[in-house]
C-alpha cells in the first residue's frame, strides 16, 4: 500500500475554486482504483497551504492511474480546470508507506 501526500500552496482569494477541484478529484481517484481520504483546506494558521491524501495497493498502481488520468476526459478537464482558475500556486508530492501492527 502506498498512500500519496499532495501539499498545495492555493491563491486563498480562490479558496472555493479550489474546493471545487478537490471535490472533482475525488471520485476521479476512486475511478482508478484508490481510495481518496480527503482534501484538507486551511483552517487556522497559513491561509494558503491545502493538502490532499490518498492510497493505491502499490506504486505501480499509482502510476498506472497517473498515466490513464492524462487520458481521461474528467480528469483532463479537472487538470484544465486548476489551470484556468489558478486556484494552485504551486504543489509537492511524496508517497507514504504505513507501519502496521502485524
Amino acid at each position: 500500500m502506498i498512500t500519496c501526500y499532495l501539499k498545495y500552496i492555493i491563491d486563498p482569494y480562490k479558496l472555493k475554486e479550489f474546493e471545487h477541484y478537490g471535490k472533482l478529484w475525488i471520485p476521479l481517484v476512486e475511478k482508478f482504483g484508490g481510495q481518496h481520504h480527503c482534501y484538507f483546506l486551511p483552517a487556522e494558521g497559513a491561509n494558503n497551504v491545502a493538502l490532499a491524501l490518498f492510497t493505491f495497493p502499490s506504486l505501480a498502481d499509482y502510476e498506472q492511474y497517473r498515466e490513464r488520468s492524462f487520458q481521461d476526459e474528467a480528469c483532463v478537464a479537472a487538470f484544465k480546470y486548476a489551470e484556468e482558475t489558478r486556484c494552485i500556486l504551486s504543489y509537492e508530492r511524496s508517497f507514504f508507506r504505513p507501519v502496521l501492527n502485524a
